[in-house]
């Protein structure tokens, strides 16, 4: 982490406007509409005065199971949560999305990004559980594009030739302790360095000549070329995060 790397506005030419934001969800079961989020956890990442994308800050929160959510004793025992110990301090879905999306709305402003774009490994599970969870929680303005997002198992594949967690992490030469594995604060944190390493890895390259000229900004930062109707994806009632509306089997464990 280097907490100490101040905001920096090139990232949005670097990603055509959106802010890669690292996210983790460990849950009690593999569907989101029927199976609880019970963790999730943020880390965001800023691009740093040498180019190269850094991880910054974690945000987190212990959630508690949506009423009438579906607890699978096997994802319980897999990434052993007690949804209802007194000590993790859960929180419901409203109020745990308003905490990780506050920074996150934040580094937005700060940046000048237009929207932010989940980095997940196996990003389907991660996004099918957020989306289920705004939804649930009537959040009228979701931070997150609702379906693109970045994949480190897919850029594993590409850059390392390897799509299982454990593995990607041993051929970047990043230390991995699986007695720490499926915390959603571990498991984001990890894949928060691989994604800057292969990102970093690619622009010492030669990846886009190491630099986005200043003159492509206004097109970098198109959000929706195709010109579809993103807030057909999110949910607009009359309800609103705790900001307000202005402003797993749990996943495959590293070895599989």
């Amino acid at each position: 982490m280097k907490p100490d790397t101040l905001p920096n506005p090139a990232i949005a030419r670097r990603f055509r406007g959106y802010l890669p934001v690292v996210i983790d969800i460990e849950t009690a079961g593999v569907n989101p509409r029927t199976d609880a989020m019970l963790q999730i956890a943020a880390v965001i990442l800023r691009q740093d005065s040498e180019g190269d994308l850094v991880p910054v800050s974690t945000v987190s929160s212990h959630v508690e199971p949506f009423p009438g959510a579906n607890l699978d004793q096997r994802s319980l025992d897999f990434n052993r949560i007690d949804p209802y110990h007194p000590l993790r301090m859960a929180v419901n879905e409203q109020a745990a999305l308003g905490k990780i999306f506050k920074p996150i709305r934040q580094e937005l402003r700060e940046t000048g990004c237009t929207r932010a774009i989940v980095v997940a490994h196996n990003t389907y599970f991660d996004l099918s559980f957020l989306n289920a969870a705004v939804e649930r929680a009537g959040i009228g303005r979701n931070p997150f594009h609702p379906f693109s997002a970045f994949d480190t198992a897919t850029l594993g594949g590409l850059a390392f030739g390897q799509t299982v967690l454990a593995r990607l992490l041993e051929a970047a030469g990043i230390p991995f302790d699986q007695n720490d594995a499926h915390s959603a604060i571990y498991d984001a944190e990890i894949t928060a360095e691989l994604f800057c390493h292969i990102v970093n890895k690619y622009r010492r390259l030669g990846g886009l000549n190491g630099v986005i000229s200043e003159e492509s900004e206004e097109e970098s930062r198109v959000e929706n070329p195709f010109d579809i109707d993103l807030d057909a994806y999110e949910t607009c009632d009359n309800k609103s995060d705790s900001e307000g509306s202005s402003d797993k089997a749990s996943k495959p464990s590293a070895s599989s």
